[in-house]
């Protein structure tokens, strides 16, 4: 099974493929989508759909896994982070694949044992459970992250 995990943001969405087969992850590829700040919000997730739409096309992904919003003081920020997460939503669903929602939390207790895991802790337990991986960055690593809860708490 071919999973795709998606930690949404406007600016830099990241994504994470990864195999899951019996109890065996493996690396498939990650990386992050950037908008240019300087473009009207809706270009900005024109951008974002059409290339989380070329890298689920070329990775062909069995099911899908987003982070949930967590709802922060500033509420514009979160107003936009929530476009950007139903852009990572309906891309997936638009690609007839089963989306599934963990809460970072869930996702910190996934892999370190602790939902207030720090993103350090995160990504260390990344580099074990899939050796050699080249993180594209922060937002990749959460990424990866949340595709490997799905593979072990999803159905």
């Amino acid at each position: 099974m071919i999973i795709i995990g998606l930690d949404p943001g406007l600016g830099c969405t990241g994504w994470g493929v990864i195999a899951k087969s019996g109890n065996r992850l493996s690396h498939i590829a990650n990386g992050q989508v950037k908008t240019d700040p300087a473009q009207p919000l809706a270009e900005r997730l024109v951008v974002l759909d059409r290339e989380l739409t070329d890298v689920i096309l070329a990775h062909r992904p069995d099911a899908g896994a987003v982070e949930e919003v967590f709802v922060n003081s500033n509420a514009q920020s979160t107003l936009k982070l929530g476009q950007a997460r139903g852009v990572c939503l309906l891309a997936l669903a638009r690609a007839g694949l089963p989306v599934a929602e963990y809460a970072t939390r869930l996702v910190k207790k996934a892999l370190v044992g602790t939902g207030a895991a720090e993103k350090a802790q995160v990504q260390a337990m990344l580099k074990v459970l899939l050796p050699g991986v080249k993180l594209a960055g922060a937002d990749a690593a959460d990424a990866l992250a949340v595709a490997i809860t799905h593979a072990h708490v999803g159905r």
